[in-house]
């Protein structure tokens, strides 16, 4: 099915970021390779950010920000007023009921690096990302992120039953799980468990594609794959010999979210 349109102010906002990164890619030494090795995204991604095929939103806007040295502000006021509500909000909750925060927001105040300190009581999630094999081929693999990463409090996996070492994020692009996973929400995955049970959300390898569905088992071994908008994504069925050739796996399973309102 033909993918939406864009509405006219958020194509508008994917070109001003696109001029942006023209008339700077020089200065810094960019391609557009080499942009999206830095937003760990596959170049195809990047393309369609800045070709106004998806929508910006405030975790990919904060950081085009960051690698272009623009302020937000300068290709989105939506974004950037939305960044700074959720970086005010942070700030009221984290002072008001430290004890419940188990995660730290997402954007530019969630991802973490090697020199922050972790508490006792922390451990770093490690995201996943896609990796173009060789440049143009169009191929890519998933590894995790050297880099990339999200606190979680350690009482919060134990809750969910979920091994420090297994857990994972992976964000979640486009609109297929709208309206209750929006382009650029978080998940948390936990990569033992990924025997299916029907109608519960899961991570897929699909074929070094990362993709986030609702799973349903087939007969003979096969898997139904159900987007929350239907309307736009209708069902894919894939029976046993259909996952082998089209390199189809489940990662894990979907045990925590996060979305930016």
């Amino acid at each position: 099915m033909k993918k939406r349109a864009l509405s006219e102010d958020r194509k508008a906002e994917c070109l001003r970021l696109k001029a942006i990164f023209n008339s700077k890619k020089k200065d810094l030494g960019l391609t557009q390779e080499k942009l999206a090795h830095q937003l760990e995204m596959n170049q195809s991604s990047v393309s369609h950010y800045l070709n106004g095929v998806n929508p910006l939103n405030a975790q990919v806007a904060a950081a085009f920000s960051r690698i272009l040295k623009v302020p937000v502000r300068d290709f989105s006021e939506r974004l950037a007023d939305e960044i700074e509500g959720i970086a005010a909000a942070a700030s009221i909750v984290s002072k008001a009921v430290p004890a419940l925060a188990n995660a730290t927001m997402l954007g530019p105040i969630s991802v973490w690096d090697d020199e922050t300190p972790l508490d006792d009581d922390e451990v770093y999630v490690p995201f996943l990302k896609e990796v173009e094999l060789s440049a143009g081929s169009g191929r890519t693999v998933i590894e995790k992120s050297s880099s990339r990463k999200l606190r979680f409090g350690k009482q919060t996996l134990r809750n969910q039953g979920v091994q420090f070492d297994q857990a994972v994020c992976v964000t979640v692009h486009g609109n297929s799980m709208e309206p209750v996973l929006p382009d650029g929400s978080t998940v948390g995955v936990d990569r033992a468990c990924t025997a299916v049970k029907d109608g519960k959300m899961y991570a897929i390898d699909h074929g070094g594609e990362l993709r986030v569905k609702t799973l349903y088992r087939m007969p003979g071994g096969g898997l139904r794959f159900r987007s929350f908008n239907q309307d736009e994504h209708p069902d894919e069925e894939y029976s046993a010999e259909e996952l082998a050739e089209k390199n189809i796996s489940v990662l894990g399973k979907v045990f925590w979210y996060s979305v930016l309102l």
